[in-house]
């Protein structure tokens, strides 16, 4: 075998087919855990944020167990654990739309919930009391307030943190080859394994995750300017 040669990888169809098919899946299982996640971060926000008297003790000890638990144990748990507890119709189901990306997407993105709502609500704490108050004096009724000043001026405070928990997610989801999904991370090491052409191919990995890592941050960051008036000004 000769020495380091990329063209190697990336000269050969079926590599090249691969890789594709494994940055497809992982954008699928990043954009699905990333979306349930906001989504539930919000239903999460809220409950915290109401006046019943059990909304914060269980969202703090759901935010408690999914921070303090790994992400690889969470994801085991699904796929090894709650999965063969399923009906069979149920598991049947599952196993033929692909079982390891949805489970994949359910981990991550109830594991990431729990990240979101502590920046959202950060982000919502920092806003001043006297928002609410003349709001209210306004006219705005409690959740009118909420949705048209406290929360849009808390999602712009909270973008830092949710940009940067966003691009965790990204990279978290490597986390799925242990479960089978077909994401990047898997296709580097099936590619490895019929080409032993280990460096080349890891790097290629290395640099494709650095490469969509940073235009998640870069479109971060535009965001963050553009919710920033004075900033967006400045620049």
């Amino acid at each position: 075998m000769s020495g380091f040669d990329l063209s190697a990888i990336l000269g050969n169809p079926e590599y090249a087919a691969m890789l594709l098919h494994g940055i497809e899946m992982t954008f699928i299982i990043y954009a699905g855990s990333w979306s349930l996640a906001m989504a539930l971060a919000l239903l999460l926000l809220g409950l915290r944020l109401s006046p019943f008297r059990f909304g914060d003790p269980l969202v703090a000890a759901y935010v408690s167990y999914h921070r303090n638990v790994p992400t690889l144990v969470q994801l085991m748990l699904w796929y090894f654990g709650i999965f063969t507890l399923m009906p069979s119709g149920v598991a049947t189901w599952l196993a033929i739309h692909n079982a390891e990306a949805i489970f994949a997407v359910i981990g991550l993105g109830l594991c990431q919930a729990a990240y979101f709502s502590e920046d959202l609500r950060s982000g919502v704490r920092s806003v001043s009391p006297g928002q609410m108050q003349a709001a209210r004096a306004l006219g705005h009724g409690y959740v009118s307030a909420m949705r048209f000043v406290i929360m849009p001026q808390g999602v712009r405070n909270a973008l830092p943190p949710l940009i940067n928990h966003s691009v965790s997610l990204f990279k978290n989801s490597s986390l799925a080859v242990v479960i089978g999904a077909s994401e990047l991370t898997h296709a580097v090491k099936e590619i490895e394994n019929l080409s032993f052409r280990t460096f080349e191919i890891y790097v290629i990995g290395t640099v494709l995750y650095l490469f969509f890592s940073l235009v998640i941050m870069s479109i971060g960051a535009y965001l963050s300017m553009r919710a920033d008036p004075a900033r967006s000004a400045r620049a």
